[in-house]
């Protein structure tokens, strides 16, 4: 008896990978010094390449952008993604989710009330941790100094880096500065990230996920039924690739290290 075989008309279900830029599609010169064939992909303000792409990157980003549609979800500001050379055309998440951007680069008007509020109530406490900051480095002799980072006339969150990129005086800050504040009445409301020559304060309300969840109902409501993957390299990362119907992380990042690598 010969098969026989139904013929489904074939389900359109778009595709979305939002994914992180810094360290996950391209990094500084440091991080990549024994590949040879670099490319720039992003810039300082004075208009000096800061970031490359390698190959692999380049080949990967091609894959994806000619199969999907790639959502940045970073913590770079307006003004720095601006300053990243790689052809998105879609919606954007900066300042760790605290903005979204539509495919015009305008931002998302309910969204951005949203974390305007949750930020104004936060504001005080990022203050507090700015002093805890600057009062420990002044007090033991580090270079670094706490940022309040703005972005479209609201503070999201704090970052200090040291100037002679020496990561181990971060985690004497977040250790010795940091932890015993983040236990404190005001400092629970917080958290910390720091990966490389970054340690930031961000409010609890403030996540790349929070985001995530929020713009995927948006395109749910235009696309109907889509697939989404998330891609980043550090531990921050986890909780929005987490919103994701896939993860993919890249070797030899904080991430790997403490997922795939620790198996």
């Amino acid at each position: 008896m010969a098969a026989c075989f139904i013929s489904y008309p074939r389900a359109i279900v778009k595709k979305f990978l939002f994914v992180d830029l810094d360290d996950t599609l391209f990094q500084t010169p440091g991080k990549c010094a024994a590949e040879t064939d670099l490319r720039p992909a992003a810039y300082l303000k004075d208009g000096s390449v800061c970031s490359f792409t390698t190959s692999r990157q380049r080949a990967f980003f091609e894959l994806m952008h000619r199969e999907m549609t790639l959502i940045p979800a970073t913590a770079r500001n307006h003004d720095a993604l601006r300053r990243v050379d790689l052809p998105f055309s879609s919606h954007a998440i900066i300042d760790y989710g605290g903005v979204i951007l539509a495919p015009d680069g305008s931002p998302d008007g309910d969204w951005l009330d949203l974390m305007r509020a949750d930020m104004a109530l936060a504001l005080d406490g990022l203050k507090e941790a700015i002093a805890v900051i600057d009062d420990y480095c002044a007090r033991v002799g580090l270079k670094g100094r706490a940022r309040l980072i703005e972005d479209f006339a609201t503070p999201f969150y704090i970052v200090v880096k040291d100037p002679d990129k020496q990561a181990e005086r971060l985690a004497l800050i977040e250790r010795e500065a940091l932890m015993p504040w983040i236990t404190s009445a005001t400092g629970q409301h917080f958290y910390l990230h720091r990966n490389g020559n970054n340690l930031a304060v961000l409010p609890k309300t403030l996540n790349k996920a929070r985001a995530v969840h929020y713009l995927r109902q948006q395109l749910e409501k235009e696309h109907g039924d889509i697939m989404t993957l998330g891609m980043g390299d550090s531990q921050s990362d986890a909780r929005f690739m987490a919103a994701c119907d896939y993860a993919i992380v890249p070797s030899g990042t904080q991430l790997a290290a403490l997922t795939v690598a620790a198996l």
